[in-house]
């Protein structure tokens, strides 16, 4: 039986609450940022709409700022100056404050392949920062790095679509899919930041969509968004299956945790392709009934 099989679902879409209806053509990248705003805010993109997105908490109002480059990611850095961007290309400094973003700089950037684009990232509790690329799904031309400090280096290869880094609570596994081949992988993660033992960790049979972005709760479940699936898994570190999220958007992109007490899941969605569905691209909020990990800040 497939691990997807037999699911149960957790909440049905009327008690999943859509706390923005922008209609991201490609929303990604959710970060919370709990020293922004009256009780914390929450930044998401929009790839190809080129936008910047900043959810309030506290009036529940969100504000958007289009891009000269699409931005793929943002991470926060731990000096508090602001944010580590992935940018189609290139990765930058970028603050942000009241008049939008600014690219205060740019930052340590691999030399990609031609057509590559950056997609997804995230850093482990030691402050290094993961990321990979994508070639539109082409298989073997996306990459995973580790970037530290301003050391970088290429960790793994041959990926379709290189997405949803995650870090277990306990900071030695590293999650990390290729969403084009349907696969979360598994590495053991040292404390130098060396990655080993890579195995298929979860294998999704395509019928209920392929793994894009993912988070870690506190108790180590891994939530994972089904893109073109329609919904959001949580899987025991085990790998079985154990609560599903059913939303109103089928492309689902990527999960994280936040909320003053880290107890809301934000799910973003997209809209490219479909115009038929009323809250694709929507961004959407709900309480598990789990606490999430706050967010690391990367080490500049």
């Amino acid at each position: 039986m497939s691990r997807l099989e037999g699911e149960r679902r957790l909440v049905d879409g009327s008690m999943i609450q859509c706390v923005w209806r922008g209609r991201a053509q490609l929303g990604e990248g959710p970060l919370w940022c709990p020293e922004r705003g009256e009780a914390g805010q929450l930044l998401f993109v929009d790839i190809l709409g080129r936008n910047l997105n900043v959810h309030d908490f506290a009036s529940g109002r969100t504000r958007g700022w289009t891009l000269d480059e699409a931005c793929c990611w943002l991470v926060s850095r731990d000096d508090g100056d602001g944010f580590i961007a992935g940018l189609a290309s290139r990765l930058v400094h970028l603050r942000l404050g009241d008049d939008g973003p600014r690219i205060a700089g740019a930052w340590a950037t691999p030399e990609e392949p031609a057509g590559n684009r950056f997609n997804d990232a995230s850093v482990d509790g030691r402050g290094r920062l993961w990321f990979g690329s994508m070639n539109g799904g082409k298989p073997g031309r996306g990459v995973l790095y580790c970037l530290e400090g301003a050391s970088l280096r290429q960790v793994d290869d041959g990926y379709g679509v290189a997405n949803g880094p995650a870090v277990s609570p306990d900071g030695t596994t590293l999650y990390h899919s290729d969403t084009a081949a349907g696969i979360v992988y598994a590495f053991d993660l040292s404390p130098r930041g060396e990655l080993s033992n890579k195995r298929e960790h979860l294998r999704f049979p395509g019928t209920q969509g392929y793994p894009d972005g993912m988070t870690c709760d506190a108790e180590g479940g891994l939530w994972v968004a089904h893109w073109g699936g329609g919904r959001v898994s949580r899987f025991r570190p085990d790998g079985t299956l154990d609560e599903t999220l059913i939303l109103p958007a089928s492309r689902v992109t990527s999960c994280t945790f936040g909320g003053p007490e880290l107890d809301q899941l934000y799910i973003t969605t997209a809209a490219v392709e479909r115009d038929q569905e009323t809250l694709a691209g929507g961004l959407f909020r709900v309480s598990p009934g789990v606490r999430g990990l706050a967010s690391p800040a990367f080490v500049a």
